[in-house]
């Protein structure tokens, strides 16, 4: 703490010790300023920048596509899909097509839906409830922490 001083003071000052004079609070009365090495400044920051994007967890979004009349073993092998996905921290969008007129038993693939649902239930949770657009039935599922 140098306390209050001219601006031409403090730079000089800055100047005798090889440093940098920075302005930290512009508003204030008078101005705060403080006498550092910026490039070293900088240099933390950004390596502050970076190990925060390095901790950081990007989470995907990773699809399993369901037919309604699907046979037992490949169910299974969707489910197995499903729950490595959820396991590796990522979202599963699961989507129920629907070909042709199969849509008039809607009912069926939204049974099947909530059943591979029911299935996840220890590793996820539902984002929003099966919804019917157009030709094909739509659930999102996120790992629980």
């Amino acid at each position: 703490m140098l306390g209050v001083m001219s601006s031409r003071d403090a730079y000089f000052a800055a100047q005798k010790k090889g440093l940098d004079l920075v302005e930290i609070s512009p508003t204030a009365t008078p101005p705060v300023c403080k006498i550092m090495d910026f490039g070293k400044y900088k240099y933390e920051l950004q390596k502050k920048a970076h190990d925060a994007r390095k901790n950081q967890k990007i989470v995907k979004l990773k699809e399993v596509k369901l037919r309604p009349n699907i046979a037992e073993g490949d169910y299974s092998i969707k489910m197995r899909n499903a729950e490595k996905f959820l396991k590796e921290g990522n979202k599963v969008k699961v989507i129920m097509v629907f070909r042709g007129r199969e849509v008039t038993h809607s009912e069926v693939g939204l049974a099947i839906v909530h059943r591979f649902r029911d299935d996840l239930e220890l590793l996820a949770k539902a984002d929003n409830y099966p919804k019917l657009e157009g030709k094909q039935i739509l659930l999102i599922l996120s790992p629980k922490q």
